[in-house]
């Protein structure tokens, strides 16, 4: 099984997994995760780790952008394994505790089921482990506002609609934005190639999700890390723009 790492940066990498994508920040021997990926990408992300130097005995903390099963699908192993710390917005922590559940039905899907790539898809999630629910016990919030202390000075910023906690996850200096789900670069069931909003039956609030965009145009950058699709390169407000144009034309 080989492992997609991909250097975007410094001390920034990139990991497509299965259908996910996840990040690794390293400041020496320490690193911040964001995202896990489905359950069924452990052996994956433990590799990811591996080939950047470290391994999960280094991960200072995880962070998630939010709560979906093919995010957090090894954040409870991390923490009860190695007792890392899993960090959220503070909405999404009764998510990661699955005190509810924000995320596509199996009926949702199987209305959708007619759209080019939606069984395709769902076969692999299937396959990752994506129905299967593994909560965070104990998630908790971020400690402070403003850039964390973690390898990569990671900044959270509240983009509600995919979920009501989404957070991306600003890296000023590097000049990087690590977007989750809230603006992505491609998805196998979608047939749009780069910026743009998920398809509609994967967001809680769609309304709010087009909102967020604007949100993601303040920010600087020129380096795009989303949670679906390849890295987008360019400057991030560009990327957002075009993004919530296509959102408000469909």
């Amino acid at each position: 099984m080989r492992t997609d790492v991909r250097q975007v940066a410094d001390g920034t990498y990139l990991v497509h997994g299965s259908d996910t994508n996840w990040v690794i920040l390293q400041d020496g021997d320490a690193l911040t995760l964001v995202d896990t990926g489905y359950p069924g990408d452990r052996q994956r992300l433990l590799a990811s780790l591996d080939a950047v130097g470290g391994g999960p005995e280094a991960v200072v903390a995880v962070l998630i952008t939010h709560a979906h099963n093919d995010h957090i699908g090894s954040a409870e192993y991390l923490r009860t394994a190695h007792g890392t710390p899993v960090l959220l917005h503070p909405a999404e922590v009764p998510h990661a505790r699955r005190d509810f559940l924000q995320q596509v039905s199996v009926g949702e899907v199987l209305r959708n089921a007619w759209r080019p790539g939606v069984l395709p898809w769902t076969a692999r999630v299937l396959r990752s482990g994506g129905t299967q629910q593994h909560p965070v016990t104990a998630p908790q919030a971020f400690p402070a506002e403003g850039p964390l202390d973690l390898p990569g000075r990671p900044v959270p910023v509240h983009t509600p609609g995919h979920t009501d906690g989404h957070c991306v996850y600003h890296l000023p200096g590097a000049g990087v934005l690590v977007s989750g789900d809230a603006l992505a670069s491609g998805h196998t069931t979608s047939r749009v190639r780069g910026p743009q909003l998920l398809p509609d039956m994967f967001h809680h609030e769609r309304t709010r999700a087009v909102s967020s965009l604007e949100t993601i145009e303040a920010l600087d950058g020129d380096i795009l890390l989303p949670g679906h699709g390849p890295v987008h390169r360019g400057p991030v407000r560009d990327a957002a723009r075009l993004a919530r144009e296509r959102a408000r034309a469909s």
